[in-house]
């Protein structure tokens, strides 16, 4: 056992004031929530907490198009009539709709990924946090069920510098199809994708028999599940693939997506569980002490999010929390009951025992064909993404500031004010 795990946690508080539309229901709002509720309980005290930089346009582009990546840095709301014909091509429009700062947005959660890939990368911390990103959605050329820049895959390429295997987990209630398409054709991630299928539920993939192409042939896992699952179910399935699957594969570092659309009562989901047994999950891949990188994802009930995302800081950092919330900005949304846990939900539970046990064993027979770990020819490590140089007097000088003062760049200290809004912070400290 590692003795205590160094935990690193990226926030930015413009994340979350950011607003898809009055009737969308992607709240990013959720993130200052969480945040929040997560200082009312001084969880910030036993981390290291960051600002993720701002990640530049040729970062993104490590992954998606450069034109998508230009596009979505000259869209506004204000400029949308001279990008008609873009709109469709790219993918923009009623669920994925162009909005205030919505480049700046991108560049924020997906800041927090690569950041956080990068401390892992120079073993600064064990584990790295930002419940910004998980938007696993988004494609190379457009965007996808409310993800325009897909920071999971941005990670991960990160720290394949680094590693010869990548673990990417997803516990979304919806299947993780952008990271699985990106890494369809390589043995060097293993995609496991735990959620609902079937009924023309988004995105429609995620079918058991989805095991990936070519070198990547058996390194795509879905779990695909029907409604109202619950959590002795989920977590008893979870634990058994994931378990082989690090057996079989030995990552050298896991990704977890930690979508909070799987918990009952959810706007969009249909499972049953409750917040614990979402945190099982994190609790057990935790176990494997391997440097873990974890992020957000979906979840549209957004105090059960930021309940959800809190204890599992709390879980990370290996500290119990009491039920009772602490009073805090958002203290409001959380009645009547003010507590942290909610109970796992009443519907009706269609994945009977033999469909489950058609599932693992169908999953358990793919892995068989891996039984040992590919080996992968390790390169030289190449640099850190090398940042080009600009012209200073044009760059905005909060941004220009070089990785070892960035990383010295602890939270903003009003960030920390319970009284605080997040929308009209002072800006001068």
């Amino acid at each position: 056992m590692r003795s205590k795990d160094r935990i690193s946690y990226f926030y930015d508080g413009d994340v979350g004031s950011v607003y898809f539309g009055p009737n969308h229901p992607m709240k990013p709002h959720r993130l200052c929530m969480t945040h929040h509720l997560v200082l009312s309980y001084d969880l910030h005290k036993k981390m290291e907490i960051y600002r993720p930089h701002k990640a530049y346009p040729v970062e993104l582009a490590q992954f998606h198009s450069e034109d998508y990546v230009a596009f979505l840095q000259r869209i506004t709301p204000d400029t949308l009539h001279l990008f008609s014909s873009d709109l469709a091509r790219y993918n923009l429009g009623e669920d994925c709709p162009v909005f205030e700062n919505l480049f700046e947005f991108c560049q924020i959660y997906a800041g927090g990924t690569i950041d956080a890939a990068r401390r892992l990368n120079n073993q600064l911390c064990d584990i790295a946090i930002n419940w910004a990103g998980g938007l696993h959605h988004a494609k190379k050329c457009e965007a996808s069920g409310f993800c325009y820049i897909n920071d999971l895959v941005l990670g991960i390429l990160e720290l394949l510098k680094h590693h010869a295997r990548v673990l990417y987990i997803d516990i979304d209630v919806h299947h993780g199809d952008g990271v699985e398409e990106a890494f369809y054709f390589t043995d060097r991630v293993m995609t496991v994708s735990f959620h609902k299928f079937g009924d023309m539920f988004f995105p429609g993939t995620g079918d058991v028999k989805e095991i990936g192409e070519r070198e990547g042939k058996f390194y795509a896992i879905n779990v695909p599940l029907k409604d109202g699952i619950d959590d002795a179910s989920f977590t008893r399935l979870f634990k058994t693939i994931i378990s082989k699957v690090v057996e079989t594969y030995l990552p050298g570092a896991i990704v977890l997506q930690c979508g909070a659309d799987s918990l009952a009562g959810d706007r969009l989901g249909c499972f049953n569980l409750s917040i614990d047994g979402h945190a099982e999950c994190v609790r057990f891949v935790k176990k494997f002490n391997l440097p873990l990188l974890v992020t957000g994802g979906g979840g549209y009930t957004k105090e059960n999010v930021a309940r959800c995302w809190t204890l599992e800081t709390g879980v990370l950092l290996d500290t119990e929390l009491p039920n009772e919330i602490p009073d805090n900005e958002y203290i409001k949304y959380f009645a009547p009951e003010f507590s942290l846990k909610i109970p796992h939900g009443h519907i009706e539970n269609l994945n009977s025992k033999s469909y489950l046990g058609t599932i693992k064993v169908q999953v358990l027979e793919n892995l068989r064909y891996i039984q040992h770990a590919p080996s992968v020819q390790m390169q030289e490590v190449p640099p850190d993404f090398y940042i080009p140089d600009f012209d200073e007097d044009e760059q905005n000088p909060d941004e220009r500031v070089d990785q070892h003062a960035r990383d010295k760049q602890i939270q903003r200290d009003d960030e920390y004010y319970d009284g605080d809004n997040d929308n009209d912070q002072n800006m001068d400290d």
